[in-house]
C-alpha cells in the first residue's frame, strides 16, 4: 500500500542512507548531534562528515532544523540562552564543544554569512577590517581588505567607495561585503544560511558563482530552499526532515548525483520532486 505524505514524514531516518568517507579525513564531522530549545528537541542524532574544499547543501522543508544544525558548526547556538547541545562536532582534531575550547576562536576559523545582508554601520573598509583588527592580525590592513574584497568578487565595484557606508550599496554587494568580512580572517570553513534568498536573480547568480570559486580555497556548508540552486553549486547534499513531532533528523546524505538523481529514501524523492515540502 502506498504511503501518504504524513506517513512519509513520520518515518525515522536510516544510518545506511548517510554517506561516510573511508578514504579521506573530513574537515568537519558531527556525531550524535542533538539540539533542544528549552524542553523542545529541534534536531536529533544528526551525523555528517564534510570533506575539505567541498560545497555541502543542507536541504529540506521549513522547520526541519537546517539552520539549527548549521549554527552548531561554529557554536552560534551558544548565543541562545535556552539552547542545549549534545553530541560532538569535531574540527581540527578537537571537539569544538569541549570545555577548554574558546567559541570565539572557533567562529573566526568557521565563519558565517546570514540570510539577510548584515553589514555593520561602518565604512566598507572598516566592515572588512573589523575581524582582523579584533583578532590581533598584524600586517598591511589595506592589503587584507583588498584581497578579501577581491576574493568576494566585489572589489571592482567598491574600490572607489571604501569610505562609504557598507549600507549604501546594493543588497547583492552588501552580501558579498559580508562574505569578504568573513574571509578576512582566513577561515577554513564558511557557513551560509540561505545567503541569496533576499536577492534578485542577477545578484543570486553572482553569489552562486562566488561560492563555486571559493570552494577551491575553503569548505562551504550552505542552507538553501532552492533545489535548483543546490544542484548547481553543491558537491554533496544532506536532506533534513521533521515529522509530526517537529524534531529534525537527517534522512539522507550523499553526492548531488545520488541525492537528486537516485535517492535512497522515498522521502528524499518526494521532496526533491516537489511532492512534499
Amino acid at each position: 500500500m502506498a504511503l501518504n505524505d504524513t506517513d512519509l514524514l513520520s518515518q525515522e531516518g536510516s544510518a545506511e542512507n548517510i554517506l561516510k568517507f573511508d578514504d579521506i579525513e573530513p574537515v568537519l564531522e558531527a556525531q550524535d548531534l542533538s539540539v533542544a530549545y528549552g524542553g523542545n528537541t529541534a534536531i536529533s542524532n544528526v551525523a555528517i562528515q564534510v570533506p575539505k574544499n567541498s560545497v555541502v547543501s543542507l536541504i529540506g522543508p521549513s522547520g526541519c532544523g537546517k539552520s539549527t544544525l548549521l549554527r552548531c558548526f561554529n557554536r552560534m547556538n551558544d548565543l541562545i540562552p535556552s539552547a542545549t547541545v549534545k553530541g560532538t562536532v569535531n574540527f581540527a582534531g578537537q571537539n569544538i564543544y569541549a570545555a577548554d575550547v574558546d567559541p570565539t576562536e572557533i567562529r573566526f576559523r568557521i565563519g558565517m554569512v546570514f540570510q539577510r545582508p548584515n553589514p555593520f554601520p561602518k565604512s566598507i573598509y572598516e566592515n572588512v577590517a573589523f575581524g582582523p583588527r579584533i583578532n590581533g592580525i598584524t600586517g598591511d590592513l589595506d592589503e587584507v581588505v583588498e584581497t578579501s574584497l577581491r576574493r568576494a568578487a566585489v572589489w571592482d565595484e567598491v574600490k572607489d567607495r571604501l569610505s562609504d557606508s557598507g549600507l549604501s550599496v546594493s543588497g547583492g554587494q552588501q552580501q558579498r561585503i559580508c562574505i569578504a568580512r568573513a574571509l578576512a580572517v582566513n577561515p577554513e570553513i564558511v557557513l551560509m544560511d540561505e545567503p541569496a534568498s533576499s536577492l534578485d536573480p542577477i545578484s543570486t547568480q553572482a553569489i552562486e558563482q562566488l561560492i563555486q570559486e571559493l570552494s577551491n580555497e575553503v569548505t562551504i556548508v550552505i542552507v538553501t530552499h532552492n533545489m535548483q540552486q543546490a544542484t548547481r553549486i553543491s558537491d554533496y547534499a544532506a536532506v533534513m526532515m521533521a515529522g509530526e513531532e517537529r524534531v529534525g533528523r537527517m534522512i539522507e546524505y550523499g553526492t548531488n548525483a545520488q541525492v537528486f538523481g537516485n535517492p535512497k529514501d522515498e522521502r528524499t524523492e518526494a521532496y526533491v520532486t516537489g511532492r512534499i515540502g
